[in-house]
């Protein structure tokens, strides 16, 4: 195992920088999303709050592979060419953002009423109060599940090798057929995934312990 190991490095370092481009960007672009959508759900618009209630029942209803196989394959029906990695970037981003409004949501509901009629009181507008207070204190509640959904999606972005975008399944897959070692190329990956989400793990650990310490 070793030596396909040595032989494959070069293929899986790339394969290691794509995996890691495809996690970063569609958690950072699915968080914002998520933090807009958990924000037109506790507006109290009606309009707002049924485009959201809508929109996590799509999207957290739906398996994220047939949502990257219709962005891909589907878009093209309607005029809408996208490469491959766009199209996973763009499927990735929305399905997070679904589980990562819940997330944003469950921690502004966590934090206390008296927090906001607090800050009301000494003249802060809604806004005001949302960024200065609650949202701050949110982010400390939710940063357990934000992390868990961050480390989720890293392995998630192996969806992304059904639409050729050569990220570490991908490379696996190449080396495998090339030299019908399966079994060794994906346990190699498997170890890799294994690390990185380790590595993720670790670091949520010691921002949980900092953010702790913070308040």
């Amino acid at each position: 195992m070793w030596d396909l190991f040595v032989r494959a490095l070069p293929l899986l370092a790339e394969g290691i920088v794509v995996t890691i481009f495809l996690g970063t960007t569609s958690f950072a672009l699915g968080s914002a999303i998520g933090l807009l959508v958990a924000l037109a759900r506790l507006s109290g618009i009606a309009p707002l709050t049924a485009f959201a209630v809508a929109y996590l029942s799509i999207f957290r209803g739906t398996p994220m592979l047939v949502q990257i196989l219709l962005i891909y394959f589907g878009l093209p029906q309607l005029g809408i060419s996208l490469d491959p990695i766009p199209s996973a970037i763009i499927a990735l981003s929305l399905g997070v953002a679904s589980y990562q409004s819940e997330n944003f949501r469950s921690g502004i509901l966590g934090v206390e009423k008296g927090q906001r009629e607090a800050a009301f009181s000494i003249g802060m507008t809604s806004w005001q109060a949302l960024r200065r207070i609650i949202f701050p204190q949110a982010l400390r509640i939710a940063t357990p599940t934000i992390g868990n959904r961050f480390i989720a999606l890293m392995k998630d972005t192996s969806l992304a090798s059904v639409v050729t975008v050569v990220e570490l399944t991908r490379v696996a897959e190449r080396i495998g057929s090339a030299t019908f070692r399966y079994l060794e190329m994906f346990v190699i990956i498997a170890a890799i995934y294994w690390g990185i989400s380790t590595v993720l793990s670790i670091g949520q650990e010691t921002l949980e312990r900092r953010m702790a310490r913070a308040f």
